[in-house]
């Protein structure tokens, strides 16, 4: 079967969507193709970023504190629910375009301008002039004995549907294993996180890790530090996690157990070779800063490129390769400055920049202000909706006086975040960020006063 076609996108995310969206409206023909009728629109609406978050919100109000497997499975429903609306609507934003073609199925390339498309019993073999790649990335299992997705073991997809377990063990403390552990633990879960390194959340300074590890200590989390994981085994009634610390062999017994170890690039079953597609060393597609790959014509889009892993640096990544396609063919990835990151956990951790141990690491001549958000005067909305815990950290160029990077641990934070980030780019100085006037009561005016108290 054979169509004459513009642009072809691999994938539903949300680089790929709005570019095939923006392409088609510009009189282009666009084949969208997708793997699953489950991820129409994404990782991020479907398994991703909207379906956790509602999770996390429903546990955040949940009364009581007890174990509440009811309540859990309301809150699934409803993100259910809501992902549902999400995907049908993004599907219909492309698929009611008439010059827009939807297929599911899964594809590979035949040659760097040829798709085999393969759904069902149907093989499908399409041209175009440009093929976008946007494929996403899954949780990264490791090859440890036992570990292996199924049963009472789970990767941060699989969770969201299983049954509220008793007892939770996370197997990592990064970001992932933070979030849904904090989150697991607000419906009720008693939940240990096993971390191998020295302490969890390495990648930020010690002060504001310590902030987030203790509302999780809030909750009941326990996080055992220099914990390697040898094997995990299950039966019918439940998962034996066994894990070597400080040179002994211990074993935890669970209900569930959650691999929180990364994502990794969705490229098998590509046929990335029959288009000369290079990957990097992690498994990612090797692109340039416009987003090219090393055949022409061909574009790797969102977290498949090896990128930051967010919706909206994949929707940024959509911008260079509109511009590169459509437009003047300067924008580049390289333009990106101060790009904000959130940990929803709660309260929220968000954070732009860098932090103070990599500002000293690069022997940058710096000041730091940072002070708990108890001891904020000029804060009360934390107060007001009832968590007044957390801690706010600028460090700011001791010459200039712009902002370096920021770290913000409260109610609101992963709104504030996006301030300070504008303030980064713009170059507005902590002084000017200092003295703006802001509203009141909110978590902005906070900035009021930490940035008037520099204290090394």
């Amino acid at each position: 079967m054979e169509h004459e076609i513009d642009l072809i996108v691999i994938g539903w995310g949300k680089g790929g969507k709005t570019l095939a969206g923006t392409m088609a409206r510009a009189g282009h023909r666009v084949a969208i193709i997708e793997a699953s009728p489950d991820m129409y629109g994404g990782t991020c609406i479907n398994i991703g970023c909207v379906p956790t978050k509602a999770l996390i919100h429903d546990a955040d109000i949940r009364p009581g504190n007890g174990f509440d497997p009811g309540y859990f499975d309301e809150a699934v429903r409803r993100r259910d629910k809501l992902s549902a609306a999400m995907r049908a609507k993004n599907f219909f934003m492309l698929d009611g375009l008439d010059s827009v073609i939807t297929i599911t199925g899964r594809a590979s390339f035949v040659s760097p301008r040829r798709i085999r498309v393969v759904a069902g019993e149907e093989i499908l073999e399409l041209d175009a002039k440009r093929i976008i790649i946007n494929t996403g990335a899954v949780p990264a299992i490791p090859d440890l004995d036992g570990v292996q997705i199924g049963g009472r073991i789970h990767d941060s997809t699989t969770l969201q549907h299983a049954p509220l377990p008793g007892t939770l063990v996370v197997v990592g403390g990064g970001y992932v294993g933070t979030e849904f552990a904090s989150m697991f633990a607000h419906f009720g879960s008693k939940v240990i996180v096993l971390d191998r390194g020295p302490r969890a959340l390495k990648e930020e300074d010690e002060d504001i890790a310590a902030e987030v590890l203790g509302a999780l200590n809030d909750v009941g989390v326990e996080v055992r530090v220099g914990a390697s994981v040898q094997r995990i085994g299950q039966d019918a009634d439940s998962a034996m996690v066994h894990y070597e610390q400080d040179g002994h062999v211990r074993a935890i017994e669970a209900d569930a157990v959650l691999i929180a170890l990364g994502r990794t690039p969705v490229t098998d079953g590509l046929n990335l070779e029959a288009a000369g597609i290079e990957l990097t060393e992690s498994g990612a597609i090797k692109v340039e800063e416009r987003l090219s790959t090393s055949a022409e014509g061909v574009y790797a889009l969102g977290d498949v490129n090896g990128g930051p892993q967010f919706t909206y640096v994949s929707l940024d990544d959509n911008r260079v390769v509109a511009d590169a396609i459509l437009g003047s063919g300067q924008r580049s990835t390289a333009d990106r400055v101060a790009v904000p990151y959130t940990i929803f956990t709660t309260p929220p951790l968000a954070r732009v920049g860098l932090s103070e141990d990599q500002a000293r690491s690069r022997g940058l001549a710096i000041k730091i202000a940072v002070k708990k958000v108890p001891e904020i005067a000029a804060m009360p909305r934390p107060k007001i909706v009832g968590d007044p815990r957390g801690i706010i950290k600028f460090v700011v160029d001791a010459d200039s006086d712009r902002i370096l990077g920021a770290a913000l641990m409260h109610v609101d934070s992963q709104e504030v975040i996006n301030l300070v980030a504008l303030a980064m780019r713009q170059g507005v100085t902590s002084a000017t960020l200092r003295d703006s006037i802001f509203t009141h009561p909110s978590s902005t005016e906070a900035l009021n006063e930490v940035l008037g108290s520099f204290n090394r």
